[in-house]
């Protein structure tokens, strides 16, 4: 008896969750170890992405266990709710994330993660350029497995040649991970890749700012005392993070 595709999802969900474990799991506690250190001389962390990849930066962005320092990239010509074919036109033109990125403060003070699946694309490549000349600390996660294949925009380098660390987010070339009928494949993995990765690199961020006055991790609105604490946070924050 065939199993059924929601189960072989699961399956492949869970292995490759497990791959990430397996393989990443000392880069993602280096990268903790950066993110801390960014926070504790006053820097920030930059998220960056286009199309979907785009959610990642919101992932970080003042939810309920999100770190304060997170600031989103965010630009409606790089996501899909406007218009999705011109979107995908956009992230391949040339200078785009460039003109994006130099209306945000990042300075060599701070981290600018960047998330592409293919990790091929003239945004995120371009994007990561920028980082390299500001001096800004450069990540990236990425499929290993898609980025080496995928045709090179005319930058001519894939993410991951420009990057100062890369985590793999152990996808699929394609990122879909059921197939229909020998022909097609669908529902996609790399969303919940880089969210994984993300709050795993957050766990461990958490665990090393447990002391410190406030907590600065944003607490759900819904529990006692959060107040408080996001308050601080958001009076630090707001001046850095024009989406506060």
């Amino acid at each position: 008896m065939k199993k059924e595709n929601s189960l072989i999802f699961y399956d492949e969900v869970q292995k490759r969750l497990k791959k990430i474990i397996k393989t990443q799991h000392k880069k993602i506690k280096k990268i903790a170890k950066l993110f801390f250190e960014t926070y504790k001389k006053e820097g920030m962390i930059y998220i960056f992405g286009t199309g979907h990849s785009h959610m990642m930066a919101e992932e970080g962005h003042f939810r309920a266990g999100g770190f304060a320092p997170i600031c989103p990239i965010l630009s409606p010509d790089l996501m899909l709710h406007e218009s999705a074919t011109l979107s995908s036109t956009i992230e391949r033109t040339e200078k785009i994330s460039t003109k994006l990125l130099s209306k945000y403060n990042i300075s060599s003070n701070d981290i600018l993660m960047i998330y592409s699946n293919s990790g091929v694309n003239q945004s995120p490549v371009e994007a990561a350029i920028y980082g390299k000349e500001i001096s800004s600390t450069v990540i990236s996660v990425v499929s290993c497995e898609y980025s080496n294949v995928a045709p090179l925009s005319k930058i001519g380098k894939k993410l991951t040649e420009i990057s100062d660390y890369y985590i793999d987010n152990c996808g699929p070339i394609g990122d879909a991970l059921v197939e229909i009928k020998n022909q097609h494949k669908v529902c996609a993995f790399s969303t919940i890749s880089g969210s994984f990765i993300l709050n795993s690199i957050l766990s461990e961020v958490a665990n090393l700012a447990k002391d410190e006055e406030p907590f600065p991790f944003y607490i759900s609105a819904n529990i006692p005392n959060a107040k408080n604490n996001n308050n601080l946070l958001f009076e630090k924050y707001k001046k850095r993070n024009p989406h506060l």
